[in-house]
């Protein structure tokens, strides 16, 4: 699915969900489903705990019946949360914005992780710098997370999306097309900065950790599920923390299913690590908290939709009203 700046400024228009914060909203005695909870996921090592939680039926230990859905491009996964495919999509809040934007009803559920590295803006050699993207042909997922990184890198630089070239292109494409020399810099995520660093003399010249908590990736649900299926969300956000707990005691294992999963060797995928802050219990409560500072996802919300607003990707600024409910991660 293309998503240009047309495509974002209709989807982020009409920007109004509900928010459900309270802990208390969530029935631990809610009854589970027979029928397949479908998620789908990604190539972010952010996601790539799922395919741990499948291979060691984790799921099953807390009677919800799973399907796990992996696409090996993002914004297909998108695309099938929103057309009703899916029921539940490992996603960035920055996209999740922008589907909910569209008239999709979505809900966050559970904060994965933030990223603290694994986003980045790669160059070829001679560009050391930001700035010196100006006149620049630069290669991004039009519309997702890595576009908003490399305006976000634009801006603090002096720079706007007009003062480079653009080339819309699927993050794994972009990565091969830099990689090739025929673009001079790239704006991808993990696992697929492996392939555009494999260029000679490239480098990062930005990366998510310069914007602390500016992409918070999530599970998102469609909204009518939160209520119907409550008692298979609760057991789906559960089924979570304890594999990130199985990961901790199992470490060996968990590397070699998250590398197999992501496509690379161990070592690689161990070098990933610094890049992707897997969120507790507690980080979740505290993201899920109304606040005013980055860790907050309420914030970052509001701060993205001014971001769009102050680069012309929308005309004005949504009304935020939520789209958050803390209450399984309260209730876990």
């Amino acid at each position: 699915m293309e998503l240009d700046v047309t495509v974002v400024r209709r989807w982020c228009a009409a920007i109004g969900v509900l928010v459900l914060l309270a802990v208390a909203g969530c029935d631990s005695s809610a009854p589970k489903s027979s029928e397949p909870f479908v998620i789908g996921f990604s190539a972010w090592p952010g996601w790539f705990p799922w395919q741990v939680a499948a291979e060691q039926k984790l799921f099953d230990k807390h009677g919800v019946t799973v399907e796990m859905r992996y696409y090996d491009n993002y914004t297909d996964s998108l695309k099938a949360l929103v057309d009703g495919e899916i029921d539940a999509n490992s996603q960035t809040l920055n996209d999740t914005l922008v589907s909910v934007g569209s008239g999709a009803r979505q809900t966050i559920v559970l904060v994965n992780d933030n990223s603290t590295g694994n986003d980045k803006i790669i160059a070829r050699s001679g560009i050391g710098s930001v700035a010196d993207l100006k006149g620049k042909r630069v290669a991004v997922e039009q519309g997702t997370v890595d576009h908003y990184l490399l305006l976000l890198a634009l801006a603090e630089a002096g720079l706007t999306a007009k003062d480079i070239t653009l080339m819309p292109m699927a993050t794994d494409k972009a990565a091969e097309a830099f990689a090739a020399g025929q673009v001079d810099a790239a704006g991808v995520f993990a696992p697929f900065t492996t392939t555009a660093l494999a260029r000679r003399g490239s480098r990062a010249i930005a990366t998510s950790a310069e914007f602390p908590g500016a992409i918070p990736d999530h599970l998102a649900v469609r909204s009518e599920l939160v209520t119907r299926r409550a008692g298979d969300v609760r057991a789906i956000v559960d089924t979570w923390f304890e594999t990130l707990r199985w990961m901790r005691d199992n470490e060996a294992a968990a590397d070699t299913i998250l590398a197999r999963r992501a496509g690379v060797d161990v070592g690689a995928y161990r070098s990933y690590d610094a890049g992707t802050t897997l969120f507790t219990r507690q980080q979740n409560v505290d993201a899920f908290t109304p606040g005013t500072t980055p860790a907050h996802l309420n914030y970052q919300a509001a701060r993205i939709c001014d971001f769009m607003v102050e680069t012309g990707l929308v005309d004005e600024r949504p009304s935020l009203d939520g789209l958050l409910d803390g209450s399984f991660v309260g209730a876990a």
